[in-house]
């Protein structure tokens, strides 16, 4: 049987590199995975519209001032006013640059589509840019006439934050009343 010192030293280099590259590979996808998980957390809760276009058109002040996203889990859904305009699971990836955000709608009029979009979160604000249903991701933060897309910011509302995390040290329980 060869054992390793009866080996060449290249053939032991070949066998560290590819050693090297499976282990960097599997803590790249663990670092993706944490950063992913970060930014979901962040994107929790709900959050009020500050601005938006539609394919090159400005959101109507008073549809700002009564919008809603609402985020659980990997879902979210957007409101103006009482009408419902999209309800959708997401994806994210952000090792890509720009953050990508991928829908699949659930519920609104593009049911059934997906949608492909770019984020960024800075603090209590996050910018969300996405082409119409089928179209191809948008590359900036920006929806111009003709280009088919939505650039929304959205600040998370007052009084609402991402779940604090759980005590790392356990609360004592009360001793038992008398």
């Amino acid at each position: 049987m060869n054992s390793i010192r009866n080996r060449s030293p290249f053939v032991i280099l070949v066998l560290i590199n590819v050693y090297l590259l499976i282990a960097g590979n599997f803590s790249t996808r663990a670092a993706e995975k944490d950063a992913a998980a970060k930014d979901l957390e962040k994107l929790q809760g709900e959050w009020v519209m500050l601005s938006g276009l539609a394919d090159g058109g400005a959101v109507p002040e008073d549809m700002l001032r009564t919008s809603s996203r609402v985020c659980k889990g990997n879902e979210t859904s957007v409101t103006i006013g009482s009408q419902l305009i999209m309800r959708a699971k997401f994806t994210i990836d952000p090792s890509k640059t720009p953050k990508n955000i991928d829908y699949d709608v659930l519920e609104g009029p593009a049911k059934g589509g997906k949608m492909l979009g770019i984020y960024e979160l800075e603090g209590s604000t996050v910018k969300f840019c996405f082409g119409a249903p089928g179209a191809e991701r948008p590359s900036k933060f920006e929806s111009q006439l003709g280009q088919r897309r939505t650039f929304s910011v959205w600040e998370r509302k007052k009084g609402t934050s991402v779940a604090a995390p759980a005590p790392s040290v356990p609360v004592p329980a009360k001793p038992p009343q008398k």
